[in-house]
C-alpha cells in the first residue's frame, strides 16, 4: 500500500510537471557537508564541518516548498551524521513534498531504519563502488551487505542500490555482483559512469562498456532509470540536450546556496532565501556550457521532461566546483 501510494504522488508530479515549467522538480540540499569515509574520487565533503542548524534548514525546505518543488533529496557529505536529521525529513513531508536521501549506508542499523520509516522518508540511494574496499573507496559490498539485509527487512521506503563503472574502479564486474545483489534483495539496481571533478565524460574502457550494457538489462523501468543519456557517454560522445540546473533542479549547498549542480558550485550562488521565479525563469533558458559532457544523472533525468520545448540561449560559462580528482554521479 506504501508503494502504491508513492506511485500515485509521483503520477501526480509528473502531471503537474508537464503542466508547469515554473517550478523545480528536484532539489539537492545538503544539510552536512562532513563524512565518515574519504573516498578518493569525492569532491563533495570534509572532515571538519557542522551541521547546518536546524531552524535554518527548517527555512530552506520551506522555501523550496514555496517554489512548488516536487522532490528534495537530502544528500552531504554524510546526511545521516546530521543529529536531527529525522525532524528535517518530517519537515519535507509536511510541505507536501517526496522525501529522499543519498547516504554511504554505514549508519543503517535497524533502529535507525525505523526512525526513517517513522519520519516518512520515500525513497533511499546507496551507491556501492566495490566488493571489496580499497584505497579508492571503503563503500563496498563487503562492508554493507548486512546494512542492506537491514533494509530489506526494516525499509518501508524504497531502497535503490546504484553501483559504478569507469575511472578509479578497478574491477568493473563488481558492479555486477552488486546489482544482483540488490535485485536479490527487493531493491532496484542502477549503474552510473564515473566522471571527473568538473562532472565530466570520462569515456569506457571495453570491459566496461561490456559491464555497463549489462547492468542496464538489469534496471527496472521507473523514472530515475531515464538515463539514455548514458548510451553516449560509454561510447565518449556528447551530448545534445537542455539543461534546466538552476531551474527544475537546484542544488542547496550547506551554506544555503543555490548552484547548478554539485560539480558546478559558484553559479548562479544566490542565496536560497532571494530565489524567485524569476532566477528559474531565467536558468530555464540559460544554456550550460559544461552539458555537452555532462555525467550528472539526476539534471539529465528532470531536464527530459521540457527537451521538446522552449530552445536555450548561450551564457558564460559556470564557475567549477574547484580540482578534484574522479567523482561519481548521484
Amino acid at each position: 500500500m506504501k508503494a502504491l501510494y508513492r506511485n500515485v504522488r509521483g503520477a501526480k508530479m509528473i502531471v503537474k510537471a508537464l503542466a508547469s515549467t515554473e517550478h523545480p522538480l528536484l532539489a539537492h540540499i545538503i544539510p552536512v557537508r562532513r563524512c565518515n569515509l574519504s573516498c578518493t574520487y569525492c569532491n563533495e565533503y570534509d572532515d571538519f564541518s557542522k551541521p547546518v542548524p536546524t531552524e535554518e534548514m527548517f527555512r530552506r525546505v520551506d522555501k523550496l516548498g514555496e517554489l512548488g518543488t516536487a522532490v528534495i533529496t537530502i544528500s552531504g557529505g554524510e546526511p545521516l551524521l546530521h543529529p536531527e536529521l529525522d525532524e528535517i525529513i518530517r519537515r519535507i513531508r509536511k510541505n507536501g513534498t517526496i522525501a529522499g536521501l543519498i547516504t554511504n549506508g554505514y549508519f543503517l542499523v535497524p533502529e535507525r531504519i525505523q526512525r526513517l520509516n517513522r519520519a516518512g522518508l520515500e525513497w533511499l540511494q546507496i551507491s556501492i563502488d566495490n566488493v571489496t574496499p580499497d584505497d579508492v573507496s571503503k563503500k563496498s559490498l563487503k562492508v554493507l551487505d548486512k546494512k542492506l539485509e537491514n533494509l530489506a527487512e526494516h525499509a518501508d521506503f524504497h531502497v535503490n542500490i546504484n553501483s559504478v563503472v569507469g575511472g578509479g574502479v578497478s574491477n568493473p564486474q563488481d558492479a555486477l555482483v552488486i546489482g544482483k545483489r540488490a535485485l536479490e534483495l527487493g531493491f532496484s539496481s542502477t549503474v552510473g559512469i564515473i566522471h571527473d571533478g568538473q562532472g565530466q565524460l570520462q569515456p569506457l574502457k571495453e570491459e566496461e562498456r561490456r559491464v555497463y550494457h549489462e547492468m542496464k538489462s538489469m534496471e527496472k523501468r521507473s523514472f530515475t532509470r531515464i538515463n539514455a543519456f548514458q548510451d553516449n557517454i560509454a561510447q565518449g560522445r556528447p551530448n545534445q540536450w537542455r539543461c534546466r540546473a538552476g531551474s527544475r533542479y537546484l542544488y542547496i549547498c550547506e551554506d544555503g546556496l543555490v548552484h547548478y549542480c554539485s560539480q558546478q558550485r559558484g553559479y548562479p550562488a544566490i542565496p536560497l532565501e532571494k530565489y524567485t521565479v524569476h532566477d528559474l525563469r531565467r536558468e530555464y533558458v540559460t544554456e550550460k556550457s559544461c552539458a555537452p559532457h555532462c555525467t550528472v544523472s539526476c539534471v539529465h533525468q528532470v531536464s527530459i521532461f521540457d527537451s521538446w520545448r522552449a530552445p536555450q540561449h548561450p551564457a558564460a560559462a559556470p564557475v567549477a566546483a574547484g580540482a578534484g580528482d574522479l567523482v561519481q554521479i548521484e
